[in-house]
């Protein structure tokens, strides 16, 4: 059966459903994507922020990497300290590449960004239209929709593609587990907004004993501030004064993901096959990163080939943010007290430091192979 001519259905269209759509329809197909929301996610909403060189790397072929780059900002670098001290910086300018290590954009101007590409293919969402169920054989799925106006639509794609959050009623549907854990830990944020700019172009991370606040850049103007504090906001360092928080909220960590990310003709990318810690900036990266490996493989007729092939490096991605999350949730004084002295020392060995910034670029998972020069 031609490419173009087979029947694709998204559902979900956050970031990784959106360039799985823009790779299937560069590639001469029609998926038709789905999300039950009204809309993107609003920009002062966007959990993700960073974008790594794995990602502007898989997205240079559809050219939205040239237009993440003109919007971003790109972080120059890392900091950690305790107090007054600093302990240690990294530049992620040591990674040699095409991209840098990673830039700074919220999702919710990337998923907009993405969405533009796309229409260039006549592909749009079909926003507030719900997957009700899926029912039959996952080699051939019969799926009931529910539209904005109420009715009901059925139709039998011959592929389906779960890209719909943790809450994944693909998954659910396919009857794939989705066993790990929870930390114990709670994490807050909140953002900030400041009257005049501030430096978007470093992350720092203070740590405490116990506990942590991280600085991430969101905009010229905006910053956010996660913790495992609840009472964090008090112990902020402003880099001015007058900023006013303009999102907070909470959240618990969990890290797991499913055994295999394909039943059949059915496939789950993302959030739907895995989660984990924000740490390293892994979240969405990883999404789009299946949802390219998916697009390259169904178009070449080795659609069996992506459990196989993202599960290994879904498992890299989760030991590593595992291990950062562990650095910085620990409660034992005396365990804090060693990390603060041991950690300086660490990324001075250049094997860890270089391990720590691929990582961070994304560059520990397999190249694309459909991509020259991809690292």
């Amino acid at each position: 059966m031609p490419g173009g001519h087979r029947d694709i259905l998204i559902v979900g269209a956050g970031a990784t459903g959106l360039t799985a759509a823009l790779e299937l329809a560069r590639r001469g197909y029609r998926p038709r994507i789905i999300d039950s929301d009204p809309g993107p996610v609003p920009v002062v909403e966007s959990r993700a922020l960073g974008i790594n060189a794995r990602t502007l790397t898989l997205l240079s072929p559809s050219r939205v990497s040239d237009a993440i780059l003109q919007e971003s900002y790109r972080v120059d670098r890392f900091r950690a300290r305790s107090g007054e001290r600093v302990l240690f910086e990294l530049d992620p300018g040591r990674v040699a590449g095409k991209f840098h290590a990673i830039q700074i954009l919220a999702q919710g101007h990337t998923e907009r960004l993405l969405l533009g590409k796309l229409s260039d293919y006549e592909v749009e969402p079909e926003w507030q239209t719900v997957l009700e169920r899926v029912e039959g054989s996952m080699e051939k799925p019969h799926v009931v929709l529910r539209r904005p106006d109420g009715s009901a639509e059925e139709l039998e794609p011959d592929i389906l593609i779960g890209a719909d959050g943790a809450h994944s009623a693909v998954r659910k549907a396919a009857q794939l587990g989705f066993p790990g854990e929870a930390l114990e830990s709670s994490f807050y944020l909140a953002d900030y907004r400041y009257p005049e700019p501030i430096d978007p172009h470093y992350v720092e991370i203070d740590l405490f004993n116990p506990g942590m606040i991280g600085r991430l850049p969101v905009s010229s103007d905006t910053v956010r501030y996660l913790s495992t504090l609840p009472d964090f906001e008090r112990k902020i360092r402003h880099p001015v004064a007058g900023g006013e928080a303009v999102w907070v909220s909470n959240f618990r960590i969990h890290f797991r993901h499913v055994d295999r990310m394909s039943v059949g003709n059915v496939f789950l990318a993302g959030d739907a096959a895995h989660i984990h810690s924000p740490a390293g900036a892994r979240g969405m990266n990883l999404g789009i990163e299946d949802a390219c490996w998916l697009a390259y493989l169904i178009s070449e007729g080795r659609g069996r080939e992506y459990s196989g092939r993202r599960i290994p490096a879904v498992k890299t991605v989760l030991k590593q943010t595992y291990a950062l999350t562990s650095l910085v949730t620990m409660r034992n004084p005396v365990v804090t007290g060693l990390r603060n002295v041991l950690s300086p020392i660490a990324v001075r060995i250049p094997f860890v430091a270089n391990r720590l910034l691929r990582g961070i670029a994304g560059y520990d998972t397999p190249p694309p192979p459909w991509i020259d020069g991809a690292q």
